[in-house]
């Protein structure tokens, strides 16, 4: 399918943004650039409403709750934003985290873990695994329904959400679902669509292997993934085993370089028997969730991903 116009209009327009500067604080820039696509870019009247946002500490993480209108008990989302372990926070992640509150009338906890390259691997996974325990611990000051408790989360917040997942069935936390949006599953393996969607896509295989670099501590090759890759703490997909997992909605865009292994991991759990929603936007590339705002197709994307979460859900 071709690229969505919408899209690719919103690629053009990047262009004009600054260019980082050569030998500057790399990841102070990646932040700063975040900001100014997710929070400076919108019209903040038009953020999606949730009846009561608050702060709160998730364990010793801060934390962004949103309720929705409905009273409890209702699903608990534990949400951890994107952003390649390096960039994204509460702001920068917050029409995601109200847009699911509203789509799914559940309370939706998002999540500040500590970002790399000052905290690297496995600072965030312990981070979000923390916030997600603490929050199964408090769900009656949440949603109030143990029973429909879920992780999500988007790119980076994505795969952290399938480590959460795979960590919470070993230790016997019961999870209603979770949510992956574009993972990165399996950061050794070769791809297609890192060849194919390396350039011109939003995120390119170049940022791709320095945000792996800032998250990893080291260089991407091959013996630094001999090292790392087989971590599924790293690379979800390359975990023994998946069976027993909670539910999953998977999704993929067409024009991303993480497409393959998303949909590799989606059809290693189907095959592990788990119950998988999956599907790949055509057109789309990595950033589509969130993107609403500027592309219709990526609204259209992103209601297909609530509305398959909330059959998960019940």
């Amino acid at each position: 399918m071709p690229l969505d116009p919408d899209i690719a209009d919103f690629l053009r327009s990047l262009q004009q943004l600054a260019a980082p500067e050569p030998g500057g604080d790399a990841a102070a820039q990646a932040r700063a650039r975040l900001r100014a696509l997710t929070v400076d870019h919108l019209d903040q009247a038009t953020k999606p409403g949730a009846a009561t946002v608050s702060t709160v500490l998730a364990g010793s993480l801060p934390s962004r709750v949103y309720r929705p209108q409905a009273t409890a008990p209702v699903p608990t989302v534990v949400y951890l934003h994107g952003g390649g372990w390096v960039a994204g926070d509460l702001d920068t992640h917050d029409v995601h985290a109200r847009t699911l509150c509203r789509d799914l009338d559940a309370v939706v906890v998002s999540v500040d873990y500590r970002l790399a390259p000052e905290h690297r691997f496995p600072a965030a996974v312990e981070d979000a695994y923390a916030a997600l325990t603490w929050v199964a611990q408090h769900v009656d000051a949440f949603g109030d329904d143990p029973a429909r408790l879920a992780v999500a989360g988007d790119s980076a917040g994505a795969t952290l959400s399938a480590v959460c997942a795979q960590q919470a069935h070993a230790d016997g936390l019961p999870l209603a679902a979770q949510l992956l949006v574009y993972p990165s599953t399996d950061m050794g393996g070769a791809y297609p669509s890192r060849t194919e969607n390396g350039e011109g896509y939003f995120l390119t295989t170049t940022e791709l292997h320095w945000f792996f670099e800032q998250y990893l501590g080291v260089v991407p090759s091959y013996h630094a993934f001999a090292a790392f890759g087989a971590d599924p703490r790293v690379a979800p997909l390359r975990a023994k085993g998946l069976s027993g997992l909670a539910p999953a909605v998977v999704a993929t865009a067409e024009y991303d370089p993480l497409r393959d292994e998303g949909d590799a991991y989606a059809e290693a759990l189907r095959r592990a028997g788990v119950r998988v929603e999956h599907r790949r936007f055509g057109g789309l590339v990595h950033g589509f969730y969130g993107m609403a705002h500027i592309s219709p197709a990526a609204g259209e994307a992103t209601a297909w991903i609530h509305a398959a979460l909330k059959r998960l859900l019940g």
